[in-house]
């Protein structure tokens, strides 16, 4: 049972859609990459722009936490009222940037809102759980474009 739920595609459960990957997308600094990632939730209406700023500030205050294993960022903050409807966008850099991290440099940034510290856990799971298998992220530092990257992370659902 637990390996037909696994095979469910992201997209049909909500979790990231296609028009929320960008690729080859150029950022001079992690923030303007954290930019560019929340401004896709901001132009779908699940975020503001503050929540871009808490973001940021976040990494300031706290040091590159975001950066949970080479060559990949998960952008986010605590919950607030910036923060209007759970939501994730990806974007793939053209070139990397660094955070200040041991696992600099960043490739792949993964932006999470979240109105509370529980309802996204199973969406994030399934995201984490995708990324976490090489095959799959070997194939999203390689995508070229949205729809290579929104393959590879719905190719871990088929294999399962």
């Amino acid at each position: 049972m637990y390996n037909e739920i696994k095979k469910v595609i992201l997209i049909e459960m909500g979790v990231l859609s296609l028009d929320h990957i960008l690729t080859g997308v150029k950022a001079d600094s992690w923030q303007q990459a954290v930019e560019v990632a929340g401004q896709i939730l901001v132009d779908s209406g699940s975020i503001t722009s503050q929540y871009i700023d808490n973001m940021i500030q976040a990494v300031n205050d706290m040091g590159p936490y975001m950066v949970l294993m080479p060559h990949f960022a998960l952008a986010h903050a605590a919950p607030c009222p910036a923060v209007l409807r759970n939501d994730m966008s990806l974007i793939i850099l053209d070139e990397p940037v660094t955070f200040g991290s041991p696992n600099d440099p960043v490739k792949v940034i993964l932006c999470l809102a979240c109105t509370d510290k529980e309802s996204h856990m199973n969406s994030l799971t399934r995201v984490a759980e995708a990324l976490m298998d090489e095959t799959v992220f070997d194939a999203l530092m390689k995508a070229s474009s949205a729809k290579e990257a929104y393959e590879a992370l719905n190719s871990f659902n088929k294999q399962a």
